[in-house]
């Protein structure tokens, strides 16, 4: 086809508003004419001979009307689509899942001060001391680190003090009972 054939369009397309019809075209009308031909021959609503043909065109007009003709039978924006409703395939195996994330680990000395603490039942309390200082590192640990523990840190705690405290009653009835016998 020869370029006699183009008739200028009575306005510009919406991509192209403001425009007068024989103002001289820039490059970049040019660019946004080729990008709604290309939109649509991806669509389906140009065959390739016809797109070819349209963009040659677009490259040699001079004119915005000249490109106002080659896109104005075109959408000049985004169509909406169809949504396609949900067809859910066959389950993925197994095999093929992500793994699960694996559960931060459980800080050591949080299980030390909690099996100190419990053994202050059958040691008579000597165990007490190393669980109030295993509970107090392994809760400074899991507060920078995100480990777990926090709970068997804190009934290591507790049970540690306790044991600590039945010793100093211990010791303070024994000063009492010494101090008034003898004297």
């Amino acid at each position: 086809m020869s370029n006699s054939s183009w008739q200028p369009a009575p306005w510009p397309p919406q991509h192209l508003s403001g425009a007068q019809p024989s103002m001289l075209a820039a490059h970049a009308d040019r660019e946004r004419a080729v990008d709604v031909l290309r939109a649509g021959f991806a669509e389906g609503r140009l065959a390739q001979g016809e797109y070819e043909n349209r963009v040659e065109r677009a490259y040699q007009a001079r004119t915005v009307g000249e490109l106002s003709v080659l896109v104005a039978d075109l959408p000049q924006g985004p169509v909406p689509q169809q949504a396609q409703p949900y067809l859910p395939g066959p389950p993925v195996p197994r095999t093929f899942l992500p793994a699960p994330p694996l559960p931060a680990p459980t800080n050591g000395k949080a299980i030390g001060a909690l099996v100190c603490g419990v053994s202050t039942f059958f040691t008579m309390g000597a165990t007490g001391i190393p669980a109030v200082v295993l509970g107090h590192i392994s809760r400074r640990e899991i507060r920078r680190s995100g480990e777990q523990g926090d709970g068997m840190a804190v009934a290591g705690l507790v049970l540690g003090w306790l044991s600590v405290a039945g010793w100093a009653l211990m010791l303070a009835f024994v000063i009492v009972a010494t101090a008034s016998s003898g004297g």
